[in-house]
């Protein structure tokens, strides 16, 4: 009778701490082949699991999780942590409607004490644990995990510069695999590259092993002595050790003997937080993620045998493509183009851009702060900067928006992908509010793209907009199949466009719901409601002469947008409002994203549940009228 996986013998952490040491490999060998083998039915994040199941394993054994607080870095690493809390049985729901989240999440499971989804949130997260817990006198271990890419954010540095002035007991694991997304950049990196390959790292390695299977002395004296190699050997902790903290590194973490005796040789730290430097490889134990150029870092489903991903059907460029060739084009006949990116180069078309050219292309790595300060800069001295970031981690450099952009009128042009809705993501990734924080901007052009001819044109607005910070938002995923043509015009600045006729309806959309808007206008018309359907394209400034003939020739007038409560609407109900146009009987709504963040689920599915899909549009205009919403007769039901 074959033996019983070990894995399945694990329903808590609890369980794995009462196994014997020498078969933690083993357990870890069995929850990567879990993690291959789920990922492989749902797509998602593959690579950064992969580098750190030994590392997860050992954390869960030197640690009493949940009482011990364990916080992870963005979250990508966090499919085995899940496996082993408890979740094993949900991991082929993982990024679907109704099933678990992509990252840690504290609604999910008392084993995620902090959520993370963006990088470097968690050394600030783990410090506001720690003085909790000294300032209620406990005893437990709060320990951060974050990679070598989120070290080049700011953020990182702000907590450890306060992290020796605030508690004596934090340990912070620094998983350096030297690939985060795209591989990482700037000083960073270059130093913790030369630690790792250093002769003097090799010499630890074999010297601390030597040292650590010493037989019979305590652990703690042999973790001592192993950490005196390290510390000894390996001088360049030097900047960590200015920050206050010991370092203790670098050490191979895949090594399960040696992650348990410098994780628990941490822990007797009590008079300064520690770091623990490892270095994992990305996507360890499967080589068709060890062999690729990103480690799988996101994958669609595939097979596991071979490893090959299924492909999508052959079908129209994707809106981030359709940047990145546009900018190309731009920028082969204005050598003062700029590309800059904050560790995305593949996520938002610039990849193609740095091809072209190489020297006019700057991936600044995870700091989307200086990404905007530098393309400020760049601006300032006549250059054409294209800043090209996702609207959510836009967010993290809105300060500098404000202050280093907007106010000092500097021509930045901010190429917002992800806009919007982005499915398995969830409310992590949605780019939900950048409508409304750019368009309170004074003297900001903020434009929205309908298909992707309209992203062409507007990228050409961007470049030659040279007196005013701009941007153009559009939405993950495949294009529509619309031709580009071959001159690209700037449009019209605060000049929408109709693109169907009507009388008693109006809706007027902003971005990328104008598809739906029309077929919302079929739907209409198949009931005898003559419908008009204009693309307002700016959300700033306003095409106030468009909506002031929208209010006035029609009886209902529907705004869309697929961003929040706050953006393109509100700004429409504030002109009207001034205008008069609300004291005349028009008949308005706004129609956005719900006032909550949504859950992830399939692109359509999250349309529809926002209630921004074709159907619910032409019902928000039916009962608008007084109409029943199903069949557009009578007046609307109680």
């Amino acid at each position: 009778m074959p033996a019983t996986p070990l894995l399945d013998t694990i329903r808590t952490p609890a369980d794995l701490r009462a196994l014997e040491h020498r078969r933690l490999q083993e357990l870890a060998d069995e929850v990567r082949a879990e993690m291959i083998e789920a990922v492989s039915l749902t797509g998602g994040h593959l690579g950064a699991g992969l580098g750190v199941v030994e590392l997860t394993v050992a954390l869960h054994y030197c640690f009493d999780t949940p009482r011990d607080i364990l916080i992870w870095d963005v979250g990508h690493q966090a499919y085995p942590h899940k496996i082993l809390t408890g979740r094993r049985d949900r991991m082929r729901t993982i990024r679907q409607g109704g099933g678990l989240s992509g990252f840690t999440k504290r609604s999910e499971s008392e084993y995620d004490p902090f959520g993370a989804a963006h990088a470097a949130t968690s050394i600030s997260a783990a410090l506001g644990f720690c003085v909790a817990r000294d300032l209620r006198g406990d005893d437990n271990h709060v320990i951060a995990v974050i990679g070598d890419g989120s070290m080049s954010a700011g953020m990182a540095y702000e907590a450890m510069n306060n992290a020796a002035e605030t508690t004596k007991r934090l340990i912070v694991v620094l998983n350096d695999n030297d690939m985060s997304i795209a591989p990482p950049v700037g000083g960073m990196s270059a130093y913790l590259t030369k630690l790792v390959t250093s002769r003097t790292y090799r010499k630890v390695r074999e010297t601390a092993k030597k040292v650590t299977e010493a037989l019979g002395a305590p652990i703690h004296d042999v973790a001592k002595k192993a950490e005196e190699y390290a510390r000894t050997l390996v001088t360049g902790g030097t900047f960590f050790e200015e920050l206050g903290f010991h370092y203790l590194g670098p050490f191979d973490g895949h090594d399960m003997n040696q992650l348990t005796r410098i994780l628990a040789n941490a822990k007797l730290y009590k008079d300064h937080p520690v770091l623990i430097h490892i270095v994992t490889k990305k996507g360890k134990g499967y080589p068709p993620a060890e062999n690729a150029a990103d480690k799988y870092h996101g994958v669609a489903k595939f097979n596991v045998v071979t490893g090959e991903q299924a492909k999508a059907k052959p079908g129209p460029p994707s809106y981030t493509k359709v940047f990145g060739q546009t900018l190309i084009r731009l920028a082969e006949q204005d050598d003062k183009i700029i590309g800059v990116t904050a560790a995305m180069p593949s996520g938002t078309g610039l990849d193609l851009f740095a091809e072209r050219f190489p020297s006019r292309m700057y991936d600044v790595g995870i700091a989307e702060q200086h990404a905007v300060t530098f393309a400020a800069g760049l601006a300032a001295d006549g250059m054409k900067p294209f800043a090209a970031i996702y609207s959510t981690f836009l967010q993290r450099g809105y300060d500098q928006v404000v202050h280093d952009v907007a106010i000092q009128g500097l021509p930045v042009r901010f190429a917002i992908d992800r806009a919007g809705l982005v499915g398995a993501d969830g409310a992590t990734h949605a780019g939900a509010f950048d409508i409304g924080y750019l368009g309170a901007l004074p003297g900001f052009v903020v434009m929205a793209a309908a298909d992707e001819a309209e992203l062409a044109h507007m990228v050409a607005t961007c470049a030659a907009i040279d007196d005013a910070p701009s941007a153009v938002r559009y939405p993950r995923g495949e294009a529509l199949g619309v031709p580009i043509p071959d001159e690209l015009a700037p449009l019209a600045i605060g000049k929408g466009r109709v693109v169907r006729e009507g009388t008693t309806i109006a809706l007027l959309s902003y971005g990328a719901r104008l598809a739906d808007a029309l077929k919302a206008a079929d739907r209409l018309a198949a009931m005898g409601l003559s419908t008009t359907v204009a693309d307002a394209r700016f959300a700033k400034p306003l095409d106030e002469d468009l909506i002031r003939r929208l209010a006035r020739e029609h009886e209902v007038l529907i705004t869309i947008e697929e961003g929040a409560v706050g953006g393109f609407g509100a700004f429409v109900l504030h002109f009207l409002a001034k205008e008069g146009a609300l004291d005349c009987g028009l008949r308005i709504r706004t129609l956005t994203l719900p006032d909550r963040f949504q859950d992830q689920d399939s692109p359509a599915a999250q349309i529809a549940e926002a209630g921004l899909d074709a159907d619910s549009i032409a019902a928000a205009a039916l009962t608008a009228l007084g109409r029943d919403a199903l069949t557009g007769e009578g007046e609307a039901r109680a």
